[in-house]
């Protein structure tokens, strides 16, 4: 065999196991493997999954936090008014430069999809031509999707649905819309079912912003749900965000819940951006910014944890790695019970896989493609507890990163001891 994986923790998986790779693909998945490899890596017992998907991230936007100027108030609102005019001098190389940065970021992470939200308020396409540049460059190692996201509006910008409808054509892969932020709520109403009508049309996935409000009368996702069932569109629809459902009336909120079951819609919470964007028009008590994910999950909903934004005019920090948005999530959506933690890893690795349309082939099974990750931890509490490096991240049976652990010294009456945070 080409590499063998020796004593590794796998997710899901009892017991220290081998894991044998050949030709691209998990060979063997066992105890203990008898054969030798070409290539042997004794793991020690450290944590193995399947490679994280960033399923919700602002690509076009990372690394400009500060350009033009910071956003002083912290909101939403001052965030898009920033980017609004950051936007206007963008160029291919700006774009190219600072998405390759931010794509090795998350690589290193243990990411190798990421599908990103494109801003596409802007005839030019400029952000969105350089990104499908780099998906090509990236071809192979990172698989990247974009959405066509018009950022101000589908209806509340000159030809919205137009250029979305190009964006498309560009090469976009799917469909996006932001029904709160238009004018009006009939206005909301026109956007989603464009945006599904639209996705409907050209057989392309569907991924809305909305509802991401503190706002308990913005309440788009029960059309988003209704028009999902009415064009029989199931697992084919996310919705982002939808802040605005911890603001709902319980009564309410059970009925949408059972709404959003029923058209299998894929649910994105986002805990770095929404933890500090929403709650901002409180005084006390301050709402937490995250929509029910405890309820969705118990209910069998497929409910994905991401980054959304990496040092940008909405979040000025970020490193680009979904296990220290789960890390936040523990804390914010009081995700603390020893299974709901573990939930978490679900929520960073096959759930979004299956948003993305990763299909059968995604997850450490023998004949799949054989991509991986790697923690300097042992179990997957350590590794969220201390959002523990990734010592390697293995695509198509191929080692693409490999990472050193810090080494920290202490000294005690003169004497030098090695510290570790792992028991």
């Amino acid at each position: 065999m080409d590499l063998i994986l020796r004593n590794a923790n796998v997710w899901k998986y009892k017991g220290l196991t081998d894991i044998g790779i050949e030709n691209g693909k998990f060979k063997k998945i066992k105890k203990e493997i008898s054969e030798k490899g070409e290539e042997e890596i004794d793991l020690k017992g450290k944590l193995v999954t399947p490679p994280l998907v960033e399923i919700h991230v602002h690509m076009d936007a990372v690394l400009t936090v500060g350009e033009p100027r910071f956003n002083m108030t912290g909101t939403l609102l001052e965030g898009i008014e920033i980017w609004s005019e950051r936007k206007k001098k963008l160029t291919r190389e700006d774009v190219k430069e600072r998405v390759i940065e931010a794509v090795k970021w998350q690589l290193a992470n243990g990411v190798t999809r990421i599908r990103t939200h494109v801003d596409v308020c802007d005839p030019s396409f400029t952000a969105l031509k350089a990104i499908l540049e780099v998906k090509k460059e990236f071809d192979g190692l990172v698989e990247i999707q974009t959405v066509a996201f018009p950022q101000e509006g589908i209806y509340s910008y000159p030809d919205g649905d137009e250029l979305v409808r190009k964006a498309m054509e560009e090469g976009a892969d799917v469909v996006g819309g932001i029904p709160h932020y238009e004018w009006t709520r009939e206005d909301g109403v026109r956007d989603v079912i464009f945006a599904v009508e639209l996705g409907k049309e050209l057989n392309k996935l569907i991924d809305l912003h909305i509802d991401e409000t503190d706002d308990e009368h913005s309440r788009f996702v029960e059309v988003l749900a209704a028009e999902t069932i009415k064009n029989k569109y199931f697992g084919k629809v996310t919705a982002s965000h939808t802040t605005a459902m911890h603001s709902y009336n319980n009564a309410y909120a059970f009925k949408l819940l059972g709404w959003i079951k029923r058209a299998r819609l894929n649910m994105v919470t986002n805990p770095l951006d929404n933890s500090i964007l929403q709650g901002r028009f409180d005084t006390y008590p301050k709402r937490r910014g995250h929509t029910r994910v405890k309820e969705m999950d118990s209910m069998g909903i497929n409910v994905c944890i991401a980054d959304d934004s990496i040092m940008d005019p909405w979040y000025p920090l970020g490193v680009g790695d979904p296990l220290q948005a789960a890390f936040v999530f523990v804390h914010y959506g009081q995700m603390s019970g020893y299974n709901e933690m573990m939930s978490l890893f679900d929520m960073i690795t096959e759930n979004p896989a299956k948003t993305f349309g990763c299909g059968d082939k995604y997850g450490i099974k023998e004949g799949n493609p054989a991509d991986l990750v790697v923690y300097n931890a042992p179990t997957e509490i350590d590794a969220l507890r201390t959002v523990a490096p990734r010592l390697y991240v293995v695509k198509d049976g191929k080692i693409v990163v490999e990472s050193k652990p810090t080494e920290r010294t202490i000294y005690i009456d003169g004497k030098k001891e090695s510290v570790e945070f792992i028991k």
